[in-house]
């Protein structure tokens, strides 16, 4: 198994049978963060600090890793027609450069701000990507392209990547509209038809899923039974997000559930008792047949940066990913310098 080396304390998650003495296979490591907001401040703050800024010391990390995969909680644009709601992100087209030096491979689009800035802003967004060679699900130009997976191959190990929203059902794409992907908790039928085409041409699918409200601590029993249903419907990793802080980690009939993955970079107001401005980057190694662990390095934002989580901040992290997973019988095992979640 190769040895990972990282400055500070991570947490290990070995699933039942890791760690058995066999033959060593090809692997590859995925890693997946919650929302990445570049807009509003953060985007001022790239023009002054540079594109790398925002990543801090993550980026040696993020390079590490055969695939990154995001929740991209902007628009990028130049479009002035806002649509009517509380909060519209956008940072100017340019901004995507900061995904390409942290080798972002694949952003889903199908979330509450994909369309900020109208149909105009979202166009606008898929160009940007495409022109950067960066992969996108979630949203598109239509139906058929907002509902189309993304196939990555690593070493001979196929991934096939699709996303979903239960956000903002109005703007669901249409034959003939732009639009996101959206799905309603519960509606298994709609992911099944969404993920039917790829299972044969794929080892592992993963759906990247906006879903819920915000600062919801623990999920809800409906979107566990519906987690649940997504898993035995073929998808083998979900990769929630929406809640703006992380909720616990579920390993269901041998895949992996992270019900949210909360925030990774913003620009957003930090409550102090659920603590949005913590989180972790979280990194799947797979080999061709299987899900082998799943490592959490603790990560905390700060002006408009996301770092390594320390001290207390580390602490308060480890503390609380371990109480909110038990309730999934996920459990902590410490050991120097490492955490090991074993699946019971």
């Amino acid at each position: 198994m190769k040895k990972i080396i990282l400055v500070g304390v991570i947490l290990v998650l070995v699933f039942l049978g890791a760690f058995m003495r066999q033959k060593k296979k090809t692997e590859i490591t995925i890693g997946f963060m919650g929302d990445v907001m570049l807009g509003r401040l953060v985007n001022q703050v790239i023009d002054t600090k540079g594109y790398k800024y925002p990543w801090g010391n993550m980026l040696p990390i993020l390079h590490e890793n055969d695939i990154n995969i995001i929740n991209l909680e902007t628009t990028l644009t130049r479009s002035v027609k806002k649509v009517p709601k509380v909060f519209n992100f956008k940072a100017t087209p340019e901004k995507v450069q900061s995904l390409i030096d942290a080798r972002i491979d694949v952003v889903n689009l199908a979330n509450n701000h994909a369309l900020d800035f109208s149909q105009e802003g979202l166009l606008e967004t898929l160009k940007t990507l495409d022109n950067a060679n960066i992969k996108h699900v979630g949203a598109g130009e239509n139906a058929q392209k907002a509902r189309a997976p993304v196939i990555i191959e690593k070493k001979g190990i196929r991934i096939g990547i699709i996303g979903f929203t239960d956000n903002e059902p109005g703007w669901k794409a249409e034959k003939n509209k732009p639009g996101t992907n959206y799905f309603r908790v519960g509606d298994v039928e709609k992911v099944k038809k969404d993920i039917a085409h790829m299972r044969d041409e794929v080892d592992f699918i993963i759906a990247t899923q906006h879903w819920g409200p915000n600062k919801r601590e623990v999920p809800t029993q409906e979107f566990i039974n519906f987690a649940h249903a997504m898993i035995d419907a073929g998808v083998d990793i979900i990769h929630g997000h929406s809640a703006h802080v992380t909720q616990g980690i579920e390993s269901y009939k041998g895949k992996l559930i992270l019900y949210d993955t909360g925030d990774f970079i913003d620009d957003y107001m930090v409550g102090p008792i659920l603590r949005n401005d913590h989180s972790f980057l979280f990194q799947v190694t797979v080999s061709k047949n299987s899900i082998k662990r799943l490592t959490l390095i603790p990560v905390k934002i700060e002006n408009r940066q996301v770092n390594r989580a320390t001290g207390k901040d580390y602490h308060e992290l480890v503390d609380r990913i371990k109480r909110l997973s038990q309730a999934f019988w996920t459990h902590l095992h410490v050991c120097y310098e490492m955490l090991h979640l074993e699946v019971i």
